[in-house]
């Protein structure tokens, strides 16, 4: 998993990731209310097993918003 930081300052913010997906990568993207970068990925990373499991399971069933796997704190 790549983890790329895209916090928004106002009402808690979204950490882009890459799924690795046979050859090639898929994007998702966590919605989190933390106001920080740090307490978004220290969330991510407590909880990435959990949260990929569920990446991986909207990808196999195509819940994708504009080619986008879209998640929200567990």
């Amino acid at each position: 998993m790549r983890v790329m930081p895209r916090i928004k300052p106002d009402s808690g913010g979204t950490i882009t990731f890459f799924l690795a997906h046979g050859a090639g990568r898929q994007m998702c993207r966590l919605a989190t209310t933390f106001l920080t970068q740090k307490q978004a990925f220290s969330y991510l990373h407590k909880n990435r097993t959990e949260i990929e499991r569920i990446a991986r399971s909207r990808l196999a069933s195509g819940e994708l918003e504009d080619g986008v796997v879209v998640l929200s704190m567990l």
